[in-house]
Parts: structure tokens; C-alpha cells; sequence
């Protein structure tokens, strides 16, 4: 059951309109309802809810001003909690709330079980039981494994005393005073350090300390706290804190100063541009990066990678030798730097960027011919900045590469395909698995040269789930959903199953499914299941590893340009090209920087509309990123931003 089925409310205070509901209670009503109550009523006071739990299930007429609206994950966790004092408590203080909201599997944790404080490790969030007829929901319980007890014990948020994980370090470093926004920090939770922008500084209802707003990797809300919205964020993204609970970004700093002074004294870090400053600051004509003589492969890579994402700001600080350090002195300083202050980057400043990278001898031709973007990323990433590959495949041996190239062979089904079918297809037909969750993933289409491409039309994947291509972790059977145990690449591509996802069973699936006689002589082979998981079951909501689309480099007659996902709603996208016009009196090229809401509408069709859709009669530059499009990447929220 969805939000979108249903709202969800806590009574905050004592309803005079109803004396048997009490503050704390939780609430539901369907969005029909809610919906028809709007339209019926201009300024409705009242709102007929049922409550949880209750015997008679007759809706109440509660007043809006003793209700909050809630999301379905906080009514669920709120549901586990059984009295109503406590329950609103728990609600009441929202940092601790939002913060507990962040706990995840293999979190250590302290519990108060029988008076006592024993510590032990969550194994398992989710609901115990159905929701009793007729509540549409149940309520959240962790499963903590205690390190006195072999069994697992399951309870709610307010047993968590002290996770370990929102423990977080309240010594105030010398230096927090300085911190501002848009000052890149670290918080440290529990063992874990988490890394991000302060988003907001000051003050929340009922609390007396001077508060952060962080737009960090993991987080509870969009910015909003108690209805508030104090700045804007993805959702799942925002965590309130201490503000001397932040510390400077480490790695920026301490050890780093000496290298930090090689690449600028009085450098200021810039955080990518955000929904925010989309607007004023990025949209128009000379905006982006200008193009100059050949350099449209690197002016579309790097206003992919820079713009509005954090995903590689790591090799922008990483320590290099010194015949490099000016290469990426150019490259932060006078690209990265004025492409995220100011939304515009000359032509001259990437054309030494060019100069520089030619008289290393990376290659004789950068600053007069045309070259592919991997070309350029990999001279960058691994020739001059030994950064980590951004990709490690598995294969018997670890393979590693910045870039992953998508083949298929020749007997594919695939003619309308999505990102996710085509590197699952290409991890299939190759053998391949991922070691483990890239930071960063850079995905070549499958098109040879710059005229010939496999498809005409390619379905962006706006997160690729790739849980099923690491090598190691649970993983859940496609058909009951409990833990896995073997694979077969014979059934990848039998059409009695679903055209996405690697096939996976249990050993008892296994065995029914290969039962029939069209699959008796298939192969199955055995998962490497982690020491953990050996004899045991595994959560119905085992938690998904999932890449998020950041942006798409498109070609057409050897000239690339950019699509950058800048926000969280579907129409979120800008088009960039870097020549989009020209100034013939001086012989300049026009950047041009442009929302391109119409993208959106095009991923919200079905794939048998999209496959009816004629190039040319698509809106705008729509066709360019479905039809054109060279090189995707994704990123992972969880472990790129600023790592």
C-alpha cells in the first residue's frame, strides 16, 4: 500500500470535537476522500479520519489544526510505538526522530531490554505481521541481534536508546565557528563518517542549540522539519544536527593543507549548482562552458561531470605529482570553480586545459582534433590522477576500468531497450559481475564510431538496480523472494520470465522451475552467499542497491552535447551544447545552457508509446537524448557525494 492510496495523520493536540481520540493517535483517511473533501469544501476545519486500531472503524470528524500529516515511512515506524504519550514524544523531538529515521541493516546499536542497556546489531527493519483489517498499513520493527542472546529480538524505535550510528561527536572543533553555508563538513555517526553541504544555519522550534541543515549522502527529509521547509533538497537527503557537531570536510583539510596550497592559497570550495540556482544561474546563452576549436567532447564531459553533481569532486583534491598538479590546478580553478559560481567558463581556460594535457605528451593532437570523451576521462583519471577505477568487475579476477563498454551479441531480443536491460544483457553475455558498488558509473552505448548505433532509440534508465550484478551480498529469489541460492543464465533470456533481471532462486524454486521439460537441461549455478547469511532467511524488503542518473552525453555528425538530471522531479533536466550558436564578426562560439522539461514527459510514457514516437515530431531536444544518446552515467548517492 502506497501514500498515494492513502494520508496519514498524528493528532498533535486534544480534538474538542472528538474526546476519545488522544494526542498521539494516529490517523488515516484515503485520497479519494481527502481529495473530494478539498473540492467540496474551500477552507475545511474538520477532517473525517478513521484511527489505527480502532474497534469500531467509524470515521471522526478531527480538526485540522490537532493534525499533522505524515509520510507513509513515518506512519509506519510511528505505528510500531503502542502508547500515545510515548508516540508523540518520539515525534515531538524531530532532530532525534529524523536521525533514528537513518538507521539501516548492520547499524550497531544500545537497546534497553528488562531495564537493562545491552548493545547489538540491527538485522532487519520491516513489519512483523499484516495490517489488522481494515488499517492499510502496519507498523516498522527492527530486528536486533543482541550480543548476549543468539536469537533476534524485535522492537520498536523507542527501545534504540543509543544508535550507535546518530551517536554523533559533539566536541566542537576549533574551527566550527567558521563554518557557513555551503561549507562542505563531515558528521560522525556512530564509526561511519558522513559527508555534505550545510544547507541552512540557525535555529528550530524547541530546540536552544544553533542547528545545520546538511544535504548529506543518507538523510530523513527534504529539508522540511515539522512542516518547515528551511531549504531544498532531494528527499531522503536533508539531516538536521548540532552545527558543532560538524566538523571541516577531512579531506580537504588537515593532511591535505600542503597539497591544498599547491592548487590555491585562498581557494574557496564550491558545491555543485543546485535546483535552487538552476535558474539564475545556468540557464541563458553564454552559459556553461564555450566551445573553441574541436573541444566539444570535453566541454560536454565536463559539464556532466562538474555542473550538478559531486560524484568525481574527489579527483579535483586528490594529491598528484607535481608535474600534474597544474593539469588539475586548471582543472579546479578555472573550470569547475567558475562553471559552479558563476554558470560560465571561457573557451581559453579549456583550451589550456588542452595545452597542458598535449605538452605532457598524453597526446600530440588534444588541442586541434577531435577526440571520444573516454579518451579524455581516462588520460585524466588514471594517467595523470591514479584515481581508483570507478568500476571493478568480477570475472574469476577483479577487472578494473573508469569506463564499462556495452556489447551484445548478435542473437539479442532487445529492440526498444531500457539502460538497465542493456547492461544486464551485456553482464550476461560477457560473464561479468560487479566486485562492488561503484561510486561512479560511465556506460558507453553500444555504437561503433560516430554513424553506426545498435538502436534507434535507447529508454533512459533513471536508476539502474544492480543488486543482482554484484558478486557477493544476499540476494532474493524471483519467485518467493527468499534467499537465493543459485543462478541460470539459460533463463536469462527465456521469455517465460520478465525481460529484466538476472534469474535467481532458491533451491526449491530452482528445482520447480527446471522441472519443465523446456528447461530440464539448463545449468544452474551456485551464488556465493555471504558467512552471514548461511542457513538463514533474509528480509521480504531486502534493501536495494540502485545508481541514479546524473547525465547523458548525445552525438550527432561528430558533435556532442549534454543532458544533466539537475533535481529530483521528473521534468529536472537542462540541455547543454557548447556551439549551440556562433558570433561571426569575431569568429566566437555561443554556449547555451536550457531547460528541457519536455525529456520528462517522454520517460513517463509507456514503452509501446515511445516506440510509436517518430524522431522528428518529438518536442524540443527530446529526440537528441533518446535517439543519440553516447555515454550515461550514474552515480551512487550513498557513496559519492564529495568521497
Amino acid at each position: 500500500m502506497t501514500s498515494k492510496n492513502y494520508h496519514y495523520f498524528i493528532v498533535t493536540k486534544k480534538p474538542r470535537s472528538v474526546l476519545t481520540v488522544n494526542p498521539g493517535r494516529l490517523c488515516y483517511m484515503t485520497t479519494q476522500k481527502y481529495n473530494a473533501q478539498q473540492e467540496t469544501t474551500k477552507h475545511p476545519k474538520t477532517l473525517s479520519v478513521h484511527a489505527f486500531d480502532s474497534f469500531t472503524n467509524i470515521p471522526k470528524d478531527v480538526e485540522i489544526s490537532c493534525l499533522e500529516e505524515l509520510s507513509l515511512e513515518d506512519a509506519q515506524l510511528l505505528l510500531a510505538v503502542p502508547d500515545d504519550t510515548e508516540r508523540l514524544s518520539m515525534f515531538s523531538d524531530q532532530p532525534a526522530f529524523q536521525a533514528a529515521r537513518s538507521l539501516s541493516v548492520g547499524t550497531a546499536v544500545t537497546v534497553k531490554e528488562d531495564g537493562k542497556n545491552l548493545r547489538g546489531v540491527i538485522r532487519y527493519i520491516g513489519k512483523r505481521r499484516e495490517p489488522p483489517y481494515p488499517d492499510p498499513i502496519s507498523g516498522t520493527y527492527y530486528g536486533v541481534e543482541l550480543q548476549v542472546k543468539k536469537q533476534v529480538s524485535y522492537l520498536f524505535i523507542s527501545d534504540i536508546t543509543e544508535p550507535e550510528r546518530i551517536d554523533f561527536d559533539t566536541t566542537p572543533p576549533e574551527d566550527y565557528t567558521n563554518l557557513d553555508v555551503n561549507s562542505m563538513v563531515e558528521v560522525i555517526l556512530g564509526k561511519r563518517n558522513s559527508y555534505g553541504i550545510i544547507r541552512w544555519i540557525g535555529k528550530l522550534p524547541g530546540r536552544e542549540e544553533t542547528m545545520a541543515g546538511l544535504e548529506l549522502d543518507l538523510g530523513v527529509s527534504d529539508g522540511t522539519f515539522k512542516g518547515t521547509r528551511f531549504f531544498r533538497c532531494p528527499n531522503k537527503r536533508a539531516l538536521f544536527v548540532k552545527l558543532s557537531s560538524c566538523h571541516p570536510d577531512s579531506r580537504f583539510h588537515g593532511s591535505a593543507d600542503d597539497h591544498k596550497q599547491e592548487i590555491g592559497e585562498n581557494l574557496e570550495v564550491v558545491p555543485p549548482i543546485s535546483a535552487e540556482q538552476i535558474d539564475h544561474l545556468l540557464i541563458g546563452r553564454m552559459k556553461g562552458i564555450q566551445g573553441h576549436c574541436n573541444s566539444c567532447y570535453m566541454d560536454a564531459a565536463l559539464f556532466s561531470l562538474f555542473s550538478c553533481s559531486s560524484a568525481l569532486d574527489s579527483m579535483l583534491f586528490k594529491t598528484t605529482t607535481s608535474q600534474d598538479a597544474p593539469i588539475q590546478r586548471t582543472l579546479l580553478r578555472d573550470i569547475v570553480i567558475p562553471l559552479r559560481s558563476k554558470g560560465f567558463v571561457e573557451c581559453r581556460h579549456v583550451m589550456k586545459l588542452r595545452q597542458l594535457l598535449q605538452k605532457h605528451g598524453y597526446s600530440r593532437s588534444f588541442t586541434t582534433e577531435e577526440k571520444d570523451p573516454e579518451e579524455f576521462l581516462i588520460v585524466v583519471m588514471h594517467h595523470i590522477l591514479a584515481l581508483e577505477p570507478l568500476l571493478k568487475s568480477a570475472a574469476g579476477k577483479v577487472q578494473e576500468s573508469y569506463c564499462y563498454q556495452i556489447f551484445l551479441d548478435q542473437n539479442h531480443s532487445l529492440v526498444l531497450p531500457t539502460v538497465q536491460q542493456l547492461l544486464e544483457h551485456s553482464f550476461h553475455n560477457a560473464g561479468l559481475k560487479l566486485a562492488e558498488v561503484p561510486s561512479c558509473l560511465i556506460l558507453q552505448m553500444p555504437r561503433f564510431g560516430k554513424k553506426f548505433k545498435m538502436f534507434d532509440k535507447i529508454i533512459p534508465s533513471l536508476e539502474l538496480d544492480i543488486t543482482d550484478l554484484l558478486s557477493e551480498g544476499p540476494q532474493q529469489c524471483i519467485m518467493c523472494g527468499h534467499l537465493a541460492v543459485e543462478e541460470c543464465a539459460d533463463c536469462f533470456k527465456d521469455p517465460t520470465f520478465n525481460l529484466t533481471g538476472f534469474k535467481i532462486f532458491c533451491h526449491k524454486c530452482s528445482t520447480q522451475v527446471h522441472s519443465h521439460p523446456k528447461r530440464r537441461s539448463h545449468q544452474p549455478t551456485r551464488l556465493e552467499i555471504p558467512k552471514g547469511y548461511m542457513g538463514r532467511s533474509i528480509p521480504q524488503t531486502l534493501i536495494r542497491d540502485r545508481l541514479e542518473l546524473y547525465a547523458v552525453l548525445c552525438i550527432e555528425t561528430s558533435h556532442y552535447v549534454s543532458f544533466v538530471k539537475y533535481g529530483p522531479n521528473s521534468h529536472d533536466w537542462i540541455f547543454f551544447d557548447s556551439m549551440a550558436d556562433r558570433q561571426e564578426m569575431d569568429g566566437f562560439n555561443i554556449p547555451e545552457v536550457h531547460l528541457c522539461p519536455e525529456v520528462g514527459t517522454y520517460l513517463e510514457m509507456s514503452p509501446a508509446e515511445l516506440a510509436n514516437q517518430v524522431p522528428r515530431d518529438m518536442k524540443g531536444v527530446a529526440k537528441r537524448l533518446f535517439c543519440d544518446a553516447y555515454m550515461y552515467l550514474y552515480q551512487s548517492t550513498s557513496m559519492c557525494l564529495y568521497r
